[in-house]
């Protein structure tokens, strides 16, 4: 039983900030995203014993901090508007404009929750079609055309954001920063 333990406390370490940057790109706010990840790591202790494959422990604990975060959507954060904040999670990589990633935050918390959970897990997390759909349960058509739907809504919320300001130049009025985003290695997810 102590090694059980002690597998599970080795386990919570190395994984507890990557679900914290995960769960407050879901909700939005530091002690939510803190009250997600906790409540993940107790339903994952809970089941600790069930988890036959040590490596599938943090597709397991992501898929419970997903289930965790649409409970918490439907039970009590309806009335609720996310809005962005300018700290920082514990090694994020420090973005170049603070403006910049306040008004993507701001942006991503524009979309609704399991649109959201898919730009997260499809272009934060860099999963495939294939893996977000067996994550969420739904099928790699739904999550195509979530994934459009909600990257089309980020570039309208992005150009109007970005039509008066010099980033516009810059930035391709922010259609090509979503792109870049989405497409690979021209601007990392983790400098949001």
């Amino acid at each position: 039983m102590a090694a059980s333990d002690d597998e599970f406390t080795a386990f919570a370490e190395a994984a507890s900030s990557r679900l914290l940057n995960t769960a407050y790109l879901l909700c939005g706010d530091w002690h939510t995203a803190e009250d997600l990840t906790q409540t993940t790591l107790a339903r994952v202790f809970a089941a600790w014993h069930r988890i036959s494959k040590q490596d599938a422990a943090f597709a397991y604990a992501r898929r419970t901090l997903l289930n965790a975060y649409f409970v918490d959507c439907r039970r009590t954060r309806r009335g609720d508007v996310l809005v962005g904040s300018d700290e920082l999670a514990a090694g994020a990589v420090e973005p170049s404009s603070p403006e910049l990633r306040l008004t993507l935050m701001d942006a991503l918390a524009a979309l609704p929750p399991k649109a959201r959970v898919i730009v997260v897990l499809r272009y934060w997390e860099d999963m495939s079609v294939e893996q977000v759909a067996a994550q969420v349960g739904c099928s790699t058509g739904n999550v195509k055309s979530q994934s459009a739907r909600a990257l089309g809504r980020l570039r309208t919320l992005l150009n109007a954001t970005f039509t008066d300001s010099d980033d516009a130049a810059s930035l391709a009025t922010g259609q090509r920063y979503v792109r870049k985003v989405a497409n690979g290695p021209d601007v990392t997810p983790r400098a949001l």
